[in-house]
C-alpha cells in the first residue's frame, strides 16, 4: 500500500508540474519552459528512487553507524549556508539563505537536516529508553541537539520547517516514554516564544494578519490564499481538465511549490484532491502499523519518526492553500517542485519499507478455525 501510494503522488505530481509549468510568469512578461521543470523533478525522482530502493534492501539497523556524523554533516551543512561569502554557491532567495548551488542543482541542507535527526533521535531513545522517564535523559539531553538543529533551521529563517520538525521530535519523544509533567513546560515556553518572534517581526505577523482577514489582503499578502480558493471553487467536482487551468497564468505565485494543491484541484477537481488526502491518510496508517510491528525501539521510532514527517508535512501543507492554517511555506510531499525534498521524502520510504521488511513476524494461523477457542480433551 505505501509503494502504491507513493507511485501515485509521484506521479501526480509530476504531471501536474509540466501541467502547471507550461508558461510561467516573471514579472508581466510570460515565459515558455516547457518540460525544463518536468525534466529536472524527474532526475531527482530517479536518483529517489534508486536511493528508495538502496535503502529497502540494506537493513535499517546499518543506520546506527552514521546516525552522529550524518547529524555532524547536516548541522555544518546549515551552518554553511549563513556564510554571506560565495553568493554564487550559498544562494539567497527572498531574504532567506536555505540552499547550497552544486554542479547546477539546488540543495536545501534543511530536508537532510530532518531526516538525520531523526535517525539521531531515534537510535539515542534506544540507547537510553530505560531512563527516557527521567527529566535529564529525557528532555535536556536530547533537548540540546534538538534545539541546536531547529535553531539553524529556524535562523536561515524557516520557521515552517522547524516548526514541523520540533513537532515530529515530540511525537518521538512521547512514544518514547518521556514524562508529560517534564515535557509540557518547555513546549508551552518556546511556544511563547515563537509567539512573540512572530508579533515582533513584521513580515510573519502581516501573514498571520492576511490569513485572519484574506479578502482585505488580496491584492497583497493574502493574494495566494484567496487565488488558492478560487481555483478549488473554479475546479468544482471533477475540474477543467487537465492543462486548462488559469491560475497558473501569473494569477497565484508558487503554483509549482508549496501552492501546488490547488492547481490539482481546478485542474482535476474536487475527486482527485480528496484521493491526494485519501493516499497520505493511508501512508499514516501504514507508517504507524508497520512502527507498531518494528522488531525493536530503534525500528518503532525511526519508523514513527518519518510517518509522521511525512504526514505532517502533508497536512499542514494542505492546511495552508485550504485557508484553514496560516502560511508556513512547507511543500507537498511527492508533489511540489523541489528536487532536495522530493530525494529525501523518497529515502523516507525506503527507510520505513526496510521497517516493515524486518517486522515481527505474523502469528501462525492454525487450520482448525476453533483451535484456542474449545477446552482442550483431559488425557489420563
Amino acid at each position: 500500500m505505501i509503494v502504491t501510494c507513493v507511485a501515485g503522488l509521484v506521479a501526480l505530481g509530476l504531471v501536474m508540474l509540466y501541467s502547471s509549468s507550461m508558461a510561467m510568469v516573471y514579472g508581466k512578461a510570460h515565459i515558455e519552459v516547457g518540460a525544463h521543470f518536468l525534466i529536472l523533478q524527474s532526475a531527482w525522482c530517479v536518483v529517489g528512487v534508486i536511493a528508495c530502493a538502496v535503502a529497502v534492501l540494506i537493513d535499517y539497523r546499518h543506520l546506527k553507524k552514521f546516525a552522529w556524523p550524518l547529524l555532524g554533516l547536516a548541522v555544518l551543512m546549515l551552518l554553511a549556508v549563513l556564510i554571506p561569502a560565495f553568493p554564487t554557491v550559498f544562494v539567497r532567495i527572498n531574504g532567506a539563505k536555505r540552499w547550497i548551488r552544486v554542479a547546477g542543482f539546488t540543495i536545501q541542507p534543511s530536508e537532510l537536516a530532518k531526516v538525520a535527526l531523526i535517525i539521531a533521535l531515534a537510535l539515542y531513545c534506544e540507547i537510553n529508553l530505560r531512563q527516557m522517564a527521567l527529566f535529564k535523559r529525557g528532555i535536556v539531553i536530547p533537548g540540546l541537539f534538538i534545539c541546536v538543529v531547529l535553531g539553524l533551521i529556524f535562523i536561515e529563517p524557516d520557521v515552517g520547517n522547524a516548526l514541523l520538525l520540533g513537532s515530529v521530535c515530540s511525537v518521538m519523544l512521547i512514544v518514547a516514554g518521556i514524562k508529560l509533567r517534564y515535557f509540557l513546560p518547555p513546549v508551552m515556553a518556546i511556544a511563547l516564544g515563537v509567539g512573540i518572534f512572530i508579533y515582533n517581526n513584521p513580515m510573519r505577523s502581516a501573514r498571520i494578519y492576511s490569513w485572519l482577514h484574506v479578502e482585505e489582503t488580496r491584492q497583497d499578502k493574502g493574494r495566494q490564499a484567496y487565488e488558492a480558493m478560487n481555483a478549488f471553487g473554479s475546479g468544482g467536482w471533477t475540474g477543467l481538465g487537465l492543462g486548462n487551468g488559469r491560475e497558473k497564468f501569473g494569477f497565484m505565485p508558487e503554483h509549482t511549490t508549496d501552492f501546488i494543491f490547488p492547481i490539482i484541484g481546478e485542474e482535476l477537481g474536487l475527486v482527485a484532491t480528496m484521493l491526494v488526502v485519501i493516499a497520505f491518510l493511508t501512508i499514516i496508517w501504514c507508517g504507524i502499523f508497520v512502527a507498531m510491528n518494528a522488531r525493536e525501539a530503534f525500528g518503532m521510532l525511526l519508523a514513527t519518526g518519518v510517518t509522521f514527517l511525512i504526514g505532517m508535512q502533508a497536512f499542514i501543507n494542505i492546511g495552508v492553500v485550504t485557508g484553514v492554517l496560516p502560511n508556513k511555506g512547507l511543500s507537498l510531499p511527492f508533489i511540489s517542485y523541489g528536487g532536495s525534498n522530493l530525494f529525501m521524502m523518497l529515502v523516507c520510504t525506503g527507510i520505513l519499507l526496510s521497517v516493515a521488511r524486518r517486522g515481527k513476524d505474523p502469528e501462525p494461523v492454525s487450520s482448525n478455525p476453533f483451535a484456542g477457542r474449545l477446552p482442550e480433551p483431559e488425557t489420563t
